[in-house]
């Protein structure tokens, strides 16, 4: 598996290869003055890199970090969807 990093001040996960970025990005959602849930908005892996298990490995890396949170996860994304 290949590092990834959490970048929290740009809410995305990214996965780096081959000098390219593959990312998860987020959005925390506040209810009442607390982040309650975690919205998985978009996946993206550049066309060269595709193939590779490479988004599932960026969105099971954030959906094990968000559980730890004890956010309730959500998904815009399609992608993310297939995993909740």
């Amino acid at each position: 598996m290949s590092k990834i990093e959490h970048e929290s001040d740009n809410n995305r996960f990214v996965l780096r290869k081959d000098d390219k970025e593959c990312v998860l990005e987020y959005r925390l959602i506040q209810q009442q003055d607390e982040v309650k849930s975690i919205d998985f908005s978009s996946t993206y892996v550049p066309f060269a890199l595709r193939g590779q298990g490479l988004a599932e490995q960026l969105v099971e890396f954030g959906l094990a970090w968000a559980k730890e949170q004890g956010y309730q996860i959500e998904a815009s994304c399609w992608y993310v969807k297939k995993f909740i």
